[in-house]
């Protein structure tokens, strides 16, 4: 991945969402058209906090969000998704 350079506005996220599975866990191989979009990311870029809310995302940090969740970007040929911290639904790290 390579370094991103920018600035993300208050209270949004940038998240790197992981590659969608290929096979169940019994081994059955999904094809491309069963495939359900990611619902969680790895966070690569965070904007400012917001005059009513801190922001409590960090950057490495894992996230879970909404499955309609954010605006779909694609940045140096790869697909990331901005998203507003409200959209988090949960944080790993």
């Amino acid at each position: 991945m390579a370094e991103l350079k920018g600035k993300i506005l208050a209270g949004k996220v940038l998240v790197k969402p992981s590659e969608a599975e290929e096979k169940t866990a019994s081994g059955i191989i999904i094809p491309d058209t069963a495939k359900e979009k990611p619902q969680h990311g790895k966070v690569v870029m965070v904007g400012s906090d917001k005059k009513d809310e801190p922001m409590e995302v960090k950057v490495g940090d894992h996230v879970l969000y909404g499955k309609y969740a954010g605006q779909e970007l694609t940045i140096n040929e790869e697909d990331y998704l901005l998203i507003s911290q409200s959209d988090v639904l949960f944080i790993t790290k």
